[in-house]
């Protein structure tokens, strides 16, 4: 059974940094893309970012220059370093991917909370 499990939300002050990781299994298989996606309260969830098997990255305009979206070296890790935190990128955040071969619709974890106060 796919799982993607995230951790290391909570809650920071404007301009504080939080580190999300994310852990998908079974080992068995390999997640070659991996992203992660957010939703506010009243909004739909939206891409925060996404990186593939080459590292190659795409983020949303307002994760640029303040997110960042790495592997890690353990097989089928993500994580995403958040600096400079607004409350507007309070919400929940939602680690995604799909083992390789497995069409195009990802899997997405339970998610992880984060909350930016001013």
């Amino acid at each position: 059974q796919v799982q993607l499990v995230e951790s290391g939300g909570g809650l920071v002050q404007a301009g504080g940094s939080l580190r999300l990781s994310c852990v998908a299994s079974p080992s068995i298989y390999s997640f070659n893309t991996m992203g992660w996606y957010r939703q506010a309260p009243g909004k739909q969830r939206e891409l925060v970012a996404r990186i593939t098997t080459g590292a190659n990255t795409v983020y949303a305009d307002f994760a640029k220059g303040r997110f960042n979206i790495s592997k890690g070296r353990v097989k089928n890790t993500v994580f995403l370093q958040m600096n400079s935190l607004k409350p507007e990128d309070t919400g929940v955040y939602y680690c995604a991917g799909r083992p390789a071969g497995w069409g195009t619709d990802d899997y997405y974890g339970q998610g992880t909370q984060v909350t930016v106060s001013s």
